[in-house]
Formats: C-alpha cells, sequence, structure tokens
C-alpha cells in the first residue's frame, strides 16, 4: 500500500512539472489545428451528455485482454490475431476523443496526460508490430510483442485512472455542491438588488450560486462550472439559438440558463439548475 501511495505523490510531482509544458503547448497547439470545434464537442461526447473517451478505451484494452488470453490456449492464433486488430481499430478514436479532452484540461492534467499518451502511444505501436508479424506467420514474435503492449497499454490505463480519479478530469465538477444544497426554498437576495441582464454570486448555505435576473425570469445555477469547477458568475451571457446562456470563462463550456444544457464543450453534461420563485419581491430557490 506505501508503495502505491509513493507511486501517486510522484504522479502528483509530476503535474508540478512545469518543465513540460513547452512540449504540452506544442502538441496542443496541433491538437487545435486538427480538430474544428464541432469535432471535438462530438469527441468530448456532448451528444452523449457523458465523457466518450473511457467507453472508446474499453474497445481496446477488452480486446487486447482477451487476444492476451487466447494466446495461451493452443490453436487460437486466428483469433489471437483478430482481437488485436479489433483493438487496435478501437484505439483510432480512443486516441482522438483523449486529446480532444487533454487539449482543455487545466495545465496539471495536461503535464501528467502527455506521459498518459506517451505510455498509450507505445503500446498502440507494440500492438501495430505484434499484428504485422503475426500475420506474417511470426507468432512467438506476435505473442511476445503483444505482451510487451500490454504492459505499457497497463501503464498507460494506471496513468488515465489517476486522471481521472484523483485529478478530476471527466469528473462532475457541480455534483459535490449540488448535493450540498438544502432540500426546501431558501432565499437568495431581495430582487431589487440583482441587476438586470448580468450573472451575479450568490450563497445558499455554503454553496456559491449564480443568479442572472432577465427581464422575465430570474434563472439560478450552482456557480462551479461542471468541467473544471470554474466560476461561472465570471463568465459572459451570449444568445445562442434565442435562448440566453453563460460561458465559463475557463474553458469556454456554453450552458442554457434555462435548463444547463450543454451549447459547448469542454463540459459534456449539464449544468445543475435550481427551482426559483418570488415570494414578496425575495428571490428564493431550491434543488
Amino acid at each position: 500500500m506505501e508503495l502505491l501511495a509513493s507511486g501517486a505523490r510522484r504522479l502528483d510531482a509530476v503535474e508540478q512539472d512545469e518543465r513540460l509544458d513547452r512540449p504540452v503547448g506544442v502538441v496542443r497547439a496541433a491538437v487545435n489545428r486538427a480538430l474544428s470545434r464541432p469535432v471535438k464537442d462530438a469527441l468530448h461526447g456532448r451528444w452523449l451528455g457523458h465523457p466518450l473517451h473511457p467507453a472508446l478505451t474499453d474497445v481496446a484494452v477488452g480486446a487486447w485482454v482477451g487476444s492476451a488470453v487466447l494466446d495461451r490456449i493452443p490453436g487460437q492464433e486466428r483469433a489471437a490475431t483478430t482481437l488485436v486488430g479489433v483493438g487496435l481499430a478501437g484505439a483510432v478514436p480512443a486516441v482522438w476523443s483523449g486529446f480532444a479532452d487533454w487539449s482543455e484540461a487545466d495545465p496539471e492534467q495536461e503535464r501528467l496526460g502527455l506521459w498518459h499518451a506517451a505510455a498509450q502511444a507505445a503500446g498502440n505501436a507494440l500492438y501495430l508490430a505484434s499484428l504485422v508479424a503475426r500475420l506474417r506467420g511470426r507468432q512467438r514474435a506476435g505473442r511476445a510483442l503483444g505482451a510487451a503492449g500490454l504492459a505499457a497499454v497497463t501503464v498507460g490505463a494506471y496513468l488515465g485512472g489517476h486522471l481521472a480519479y484523483r485529478s478530476g478530469v471527466g469528473m462532475n465538477h457541480a455534483d459535490p455542491a449540488w448535493r450540498r444544497l438544502p432540500r426546501g426554498w431558501q432565499v437568495v437576495d431581495e430582487l431589487t438588488n440583482l441587476p438586470q441582464g448580468k450573472p451575479v454570486r450568490r450563497a445558499i448555505g455554503d454553496v456559491p450560486v449564480l443568479v442572472y435576473r432577465g427581464p422575465r425570469q430570474v434563472h439560478v445555477l450552482v456557480e462551479e462550472c461542471v468541467h473544471l469547477a470554474g466560476p461561472l458568475s465570471d463568465g459572459e451571457v451570449t444568445v445562442q439559438d434565442d435562448e440566453v446562456c453563460v460561458v465559463c470563462p475557463w474553458h469556454g463550456s456554453t450552458y442554457r440558463l434555462r435548463d444547463g444544457a450543454v451549447r459547448r464543450g469542454p463540459a459534456v453534461m449539464p449544468q445543475p439548475v435550481l427551482k426559483v420563485r418570488i415570494v414578496n419581491d425575495r428571490v428564493e430557490a431550491r434543488r
């Protein structure tokens, strides 16, 4: 256990290593040139309402684990080769979705993400060499290259798990605040204290909320952005398709104020919206 904890601390140190910022910048610029905004949103999983990258990686890793099992069973060379090919095919969209997510993360996450990408690239290259060897009838070499590829992919998966569960890439960063909100109606502010057409920050208990007073309605949302907890009340209000939206100042995620729906990534999950009522010129809200 102490060894695992030490490894996690080492990865935390990698996230603070500013020497990685130059190669990160070069790769990020290349990704941004290659992927348009609509393509990025599709690769993030905005259409799915859930991060797409983890599901895509399961295809490749699952196929490669299956090929490793079949490599231990006599007479299954053809089936093992097929699964190596399936894994490589599944790795293509997984790589692009990973780069899309990575290019709109925080600097600390991008630094470690670079090592995650390097490990996965090594695994992909080894599996490609394994496939070529198997197709040429060199089954022993193909199995050896496949085992090396699985080792590299396992390291990459460990780094990806660190990014997801310790660093918070792909997590819903607004949900903890949402869960802390009281269930009953709570006073947000006097209506006269809210400027029209400008987002402001208020608090319900210890939870910051964004409040926007429009010409006919008041909207209240959890203030921490779903994507990476950016302060939405510092963001710009825009109109998209005749709907008022707020843009996160950190990474540009855009949410419809009416229902929190994502209009632009990198966020893929809706921003939590509170129910609102006005009683005696006081704005009240609840989960």
